[in-house]
């Protein structure tokens, strides 16, 4: 059963989060710090004073509270979504899914340029957000593109594509190798391709250098990610503990993993940290680095990519080509790791020309 939803913090929460802020024990930092140890004490500071004495909850509650929301329970999770209808009522459906450390609130800016063409879904992953906490293990990219498959069941959508970046790419990919017979297609904005000594493909001067990037981080695992694949419930204490601890660890990635001209305003970072903050969420969506497989489901649906220019890390086509049936690869020039909130016109008119013009001929296969 699909029942509405509606979002209301109980004031208490609120006020509990303030309390906390103003009663915040900072540690000391050393001189021209910089970058060089983490979080910058002076911007976090600020952050967390936007945070207690002018950042209010309520106003972006009651603008959340415009879309359509949803809950459901399956495979004994609740699931939370927004469902937006396009006004053409043959429209194909799209799922949209976000990844860490977002939320279904990266989508905002696309919903309307999008719902022009194709059904909105946009579900919270299991652990995130209003679909969270998780209570048992096992929740990982396959067992969540199974719920988003009976999910889009529930909703009566035979045919329907599947967009996602971070989380949201394996869990979309994940989709379409499970449910071929629905999904017309899969888009995606990050698709990570590791480096494969077997594969005697002549590489681009470009291409090179993205593999050694990759290379890279793969030799020089981020801290956050050994952390979270490693023991989540542990770093869940102080994160949901301190909203400053919350902040900082949020903060971070939108830093580093963005355009540096990205225009991501602080009231919609807060709103994000505010929503991981008021569900408890910072240990079982950490958890979901520990769930997730390592291998990659084969897609055998017509697949689309779009490469942001200051993403994490850029795919290899000959590579990711091996995997996937590519039909469409763009690239731009602008944008990071968070494209529908930093670059939402060139995100929504990508997943527009993809799904409109490489899936229009594809028919899900039928199985028998």
């Amino acid at each position: 059963m699909i029942k509405p939803f509606r979002i209301d913090i109980p004031q208490a929460d609120l006020d509990d989060l303030t309390d906390r802020l103003a009663r915040t024990r900072w540690p000391n930092e050393v001189t021209d710090a910089g970058w060089d140890y983490g979080f910058p004490l002076t911007r976090l500071k600020e952050l967390a004073e936007h945070w207690r004495t002018r950042y209010d909850w309520r106003t972006h509650e009651a603008k959340l509270n415009e879309l359509p929301h949803f809950t459901t329970d399956i495979d004994g999770q609740n699931i939370h979504l927004v469902h937006v209808r396009s006004a053409k009522p043959d429209a194909l459906a799209l799922v949209l899914t976000h990844g860490w450390p977002g939320s279904f609130l990266e989508f905002l800016d696309v919903i309307e340029p999008l719902s022009r063409h194709f059904h909105l879904v946009i579900p919270s992953i299991p652990g995130y957000g209003f679909s969270g906490p998780t209570h048992e293990r096992g929740w990982d990219t396959l067992r969540i593109a199974h719920a988003w498959a009976e999910l889009m069941r529930r909703l009566g959508y035979e045919r329907y594509g599947a967009q996602g970046g971070d989380f949201g790419s394996g869990i979309s990919t994940a989709l379409g190798a499970i449910a071929p017979e629905h999904v017309v297609g899969v888009h995606v904005n990050y698709l990570p391709t590791r480096p494969d000594p077997e594969a005697d493909i002549p590489l681009s001067a470009t291409d090179e250098a993205r593999l050694d990037k990759i290379r890279h981080l793969m030799a020089n695992r981020p801290p956050y990610q050994a952390l979270q694949a490693t023991t989540p419930q542990t770093i869940g204490y102080a994160l949901t503990d301190s909203p400053v601890g919350q902040l900082a660890w949020i903060a971070e990635r939108f830093a580093h993993w963005t355009d540096p001209h990205s225009q991501i305003s602080d009231d919609r970072l807060l709103t994000n940290t505010t929503l991981y903050w008021l569900t408890a969420t910072a240990a079982s969506s950490a958890r979901l680095h520990r769930e997730a497989p390592r291998r990659t489901e084969p897609c055998p649906v017509p697949v689309g990519v779009a490469v942001f220019a200051h993403d994490i890390t850029q795919p290899v086509r000959p590579l990711a080509e091996r995997l996937y049936d590519i039909r469409h690869w763009s690239e731009f020039e602008h944008g990071g790791h968070f494209a529908a909130m930093e670059a939402p016109e060139l995100l929504a008119e990508d997943i527009r020309t993809f799904f409109l013009t490489h899936t229009q001929h594809h028919h899900p296969t039928t199985t028998h």
